[in-house]
């Protein structure tokens, strides 16, 4: 199951960034897809439903289809 998180507010990304939870393996939503994001998910990260997920994305103007996309974890 992947769970979806926004990182805090920053000057460079004014409505956070999305990050993907599956598996307990964290991944960053990025230009080129997502990546992989070393360590414990971020500090300040609030967890969100799919739904907010979708309208980050749009907001952002994000393809939709990114959030099921997420990696497998192995």
């Amino acid at each position: 199951m992947t769970r979806f998180l926004r990182s805090e507010q920053t000057m460079a990304f004014p409505h956070g960034r999305l990050i993907a939870s599956r598996d307990g393996v964290n991944f960053v939503l990025a230009p080129d897809g997502w990546d992989h994001l070393a360590g414990q998910r971020p500090r300040h990260a609030v967890a969100v439903s799919r739904e907010e997920a979708e309208d980050w994305c749009e907001r952002e103007g994000w393809d939709l289809h990114l959030l099921d996309e997420v990696p497998a974890t192995s």
